[in-house]
């Protein structure tokens, strides 16, 4: 891995801490719109940076919002990070739409199905709909920015526009 690709993915986590200063009121504390930066990275630096910008940019997100689940977080850091791998390769595929499917039901409904075992079903009723919220609005400004962007931060990323 190069020193470009280690800057980028340090930018994409420092994006994602400000996506995670932009709440979304939730009966279960707020809901941070910090996932947009870790799908850019997956597209453009490529699933496993993009796993890693997902993960530490959920932990940051957490942070600043105190830590409300604790240690939960840790969970929900691997869960974010897979789901945003997993959307990286189907969009870097040509499975466009299937990706931005498998993150939105991903993010707003599977990956807080734990909660409902380990604390209340109720709890994960009260989360869904924040997490449904903050999840269109990160798939919208996937959806609208993504193709936008994706060749441009290639270009000025890696050498010639090509991933090494």
């Amino acid at each position: 891995m190069d020193v470009r690709k280690i800057s980028a993915i340090a930018i994409f986590i420092a994006l994602s801490a400000v996506g995670a200063m932009i709440k979304i009121p939730s009966p279960i504390g707020s809901i941070a719109l910090d996932s947009f930066p870790a799908l850019l990275a997956a597209i453009v630096l490529g699933p496993v940076s993009g796993a890693i910008v997902a993960g530490l940019g959920h932990i940051i997100s957490a942070f600043i919002g105190g830590m409300t689940l604790g240690p939960f977080h840790f969970l929900i850091m691997v869960e974010m990070a897979v789901l945003v791998w997993m959307f990286g390769i189907l969009y870097i595929q040509g499975k466009k739409v299937g990706a931005f499917f498998l993150f939105f039901i991903g993010n707003a409904f599977i990956l807080a199905l734990p909660f409902a075992f380990l604390i209340s079903y109720g709890f994960y009723a009260l989360l869904v709909p924040g997490l449904t919220v903050a999840t269109a609005v990160n798939v919208v400004l996937a959806v609208l920015l993504l193709p936008r962007l994706e060749p441009v931060l290639r270009k000025m990323i890696f050498k010639d526009g090509l991933v090494e």
